[in-house]
């Protein structure tokens, strides 16, 4: 009797023991998330990726502050009174990863814009009515910031409506602000967002 006490004993904490192990390695498997380029779409999926020098970048959420979300991806609207220009910018940023990238695609004067192939020039490394006036890129990678440089690239607009679509592709290169010896690739950009639904996006 006691040797069968013993053996349902074992063979109860064998189980509690599996099932353990079990939650545990689905708990482990449900925090792993591993960021993908997306592929390139025209269907306001809201998606962003590029590679820069070689390394991912894409855009990914952190956990907010007093002041709000931290979004990982948005779309500014800024106008220019005096020039009457109408600014749009592509802000990304990766809250979770090393690189603690930040990429601002700047567009000047949107309502000029179709569905064509621009140049990518020269940015100031500002963003908003202080960046320069023309098509550039802004960005931030492993702390140093990167502007785009005259004639360095091309952004290929493929689907722009009055419904808040904004997608395309893009390439460009970029030299260190502060040391213009320093010099980064963006390769592989694409980018496919549908302005009213994009706050409603969560990124992991």
């Amino acid at each position: 009797m006691k040797t069968l006490k013993k053996v349902n004993n074992l063979i109860l904490l064998l189980i509690v023991l599996s099932l353990s192990m079990t939650s545990c390695k689905d708990d482990d498997n449900e925090d792993v998330f591993t960021p993908t380029l997306p592929p390139i779409t025209q269907t306001g999926a809201n998606t962003f990726g590029c590679y820069v020098d070689g390394k991912l970048l894409t855009p990914r959420d952190g956990t907010g502050t007093y002041t709000g979300p931290d979004r990982g991806m948005k779309l500014f609207t800024l106008s220019d009174n005096e020039e009457n220009n109408i600014y749009k910018e592509i802000k990304v940023r990766d809250f979770k990863g090393n690189s603690h990238g930040i990429i601002i695609i700047h567009f000047s004067n949107i309502d000029n814009y179709s569905v064509d192939e621009f140049t990518i020039n020269e940015s100031n490394c500002e963003d908003g009515l202080n960046a320069n006036n023309n098509t550039n890129i802004t960005l931030r990678w492993y702390g140093k910031w990167y502007c785009s440089i005259n004639n360095g690239g091309s952004l290929n607009i493929a689907k722009l409506d009055n419904f808040g679509n904004y997608s395309g592709t893009f390439n460009c290169t970029v030299k260190n602000k502060d040391n213009p010896n320093d010099i980064i690739e963006i390769t592989q950009g694409r980018f496919d967002i549908h302005s009213p639904t994009l706050p409603n996006i969560n990124f992991p």
